[in-house]
Order: structure tokens, then C-alpha cells, then sequence
């Protein structure tokens, strides 16, 4: 498997170009974030567990970090990607092949070694545990059983874990661009054992995201937005320029 190689001047290098491309191709980027999560215990190691429904979900992992967390990333990633772009092992990512079983066991070892390794900053791993990119409206939404795996070989080690759920949206609404939307669960904290078992924790897990995802959707479809910051913005559209310059026109006109 491909492990990580971090870079101190490779991961502010990709900061800077993740922040670039988002402000190319959104007309902005909302995130919406409990207090709670910014006030997690930095000695006990995180799992955000997530939707994969586009190309974008690495890049806006680091974003957030950047913004939000005192945190050392990791992401899963799938081998055959990760080889093709191994300059992503430098800002945290990690192979899994889930065409070998024995690749599989070993990601799910080397996950839990890096939530386990010491550091002065909280350990944190991004997981999709769908494996694939779908739909996001796509019903039921079905995870593998790795991230409850990882999560139970973490709880053999140390006494408490943190599960976050976090779903993402790419809507388009009033302007040319799409508009991008990141909404962050409530910490939940697992304590001593996974006592649901390892199939309950990934229904709970399941149940959990498509609440999550449903809630964020009729968000937008109410137009109910004030919770969420806008962390980014992109250049404007082309209606928007189209308004300025009639504006500035009338104001010319005697």
C-alpha cells in the first residue's frame, strides 16, 4: 500500500491551489459548522465520515482543516488513483485496495496507527466510506464496513474516538456558477468498545448521513441559508458583471 509522506511545504502548497481552484469554478463555498466541533478534546483522534457524491471531496477536506482545525489530515484514497497521483501522500493520503483483501485489512491497520501515532495536534482521518462516487440523492446510501472496523481497532487502544458526519452539496441557484455546501454533524463520541457491533455501527453511520444529507437538502430547497459561512468566494458571474455594466451605463446616459 502507498503510505503518507508528508510535506509541510507540499500541504500549503495544495492549501493555496485547492483555494485557487474553488474560486475558479464556485461562485462560493458555505460551510456549516458547529461550535461543538471546534471545542473537541485535541488528545482524542476523529473520523470524518462523509458522502462521496463529486471530483471535488479531497480538496475541500484540506480547505476545512485549514480553516477550522488544529489537526493532522489523513484520507483514504483508492490505490489505483493514488498511484496515477502519489503527490497526494505528501499532504496525508493513503492507499486502499479493495480488490485484495489482505490490502484491505492492512489500510484498515495503518489507519488506526495513524489516529493512534502521538502528536501535539489532533489525529484526524476523512474517510467516503460509500467507495465510490453516487448520486447524492441516491437512496439508500450504503457504506462499506471499513470505517467501523478502523473505529473498533481504535477503542482496542485507546479509550475514546471521535465520529463526525459531514455531507456535501453542489448546488446551482441564483448565479451562473454552482455554489458549493459542506454541513458538519455534531461530534459523537465512542467510548471503550463499539458495543453496536460492527454492522450496527455502519447502519448507524448510514441512517445518520442520509438524515444528515436530507436536512442540508431542504436547506436549499427553502432557501434557509443564514447558518452557513461563506468561507470563499469566486469571481463573479457573468449576470453579475452583465448588472454592473447596465448600471454604470444608466447612470452615464443624461
Amino acid at each position: 500500500m502507498l503510505k503518507v509522506r508528508r510535506s509541510r511545504v507540499y500541504t500549503r502548497w495544495f492549501g493555496w491551489y485547492s483555494r485557487r481552484q474553488f474560486r475558479r469554478h464556485f461562485y462560493s463555498v458555505r460551510v456549516l459548522m458547529p461550535p461543538e466541533l471546534q471545542q473537541m478534546d485535541l488528545r482524542t483522534p476523529v473520523i470524518f465520515y462523509c458522502n462521496h457524491a463529486f471530483w471535488w471531496d479531497g480538496f475541500w477536506s484540506q480547505l476545512c482543516t485549514e480553516l477550522y482545525f488544529r489537526q493532522n489530515l489523513h484520507i483514504v484514497i483508492d490505490y489505483s488513483q493514488l498511484s496515477i497521483h502519489r503527490f497526494f501522500t505528501r499532504v496525508g493520503a493513503f492507499s486502499v485496495d479493495r480488490s485484495k483483501p489482505k490490502g484491505i485489512l492492512q489500510t484498515i491497520d495503518y489507519a488506526a496507527e495513524c489516529l493512534l501515532s502521538a502528536s501535539h495536534r489532533q489525529n484526524a482521518l476523512w474517510i467516503f466510506p460509500q467507495g465510490r462516487i453516487e448520486h447524492v440523492d441516491r437512496r439508500p446510501v450504503r457504506f462499506s464496513r471499513g470505517t467501523a472496523l478502523i473505529a473498533e481497532r481504535v477503542l482496542k487502544n485507546y479509550p475514546r474516538l471521535y465520529l463526525v458526519s459531514v455531507v456535501s452539496r453542489i448546488e446551482y441557484l441564483e448565479e451562473q456558477k454552482p455554489e458549493l455546501f459542506l454541513s458538519f454533524g455534531l461530534p459523537v463520541i465512542l467510548e471503550g468498545e463499539v458495543s453496536a457491533g460492527i454492522e450496527g455501527l455502519t447502519r448507524q453511520m448510514e441512517e445518520t448521513t442520509e438524515r444528515h444529507l436530507d436536512q442540508i437538502k431542504q436547506c436549499l430547497v427553502e432557501r434557509e441559508l443564514q447558518e452557513f459561512r461563506v468561507v470563499l468566494t469566486g469571481s463573479e458571474s457573468v449576470n453579475r458583471r452583465a448588472e454592473k455594466i447596465g448600471r454604470l451605463m444608466r447612470f452615464r446616459l443624461p
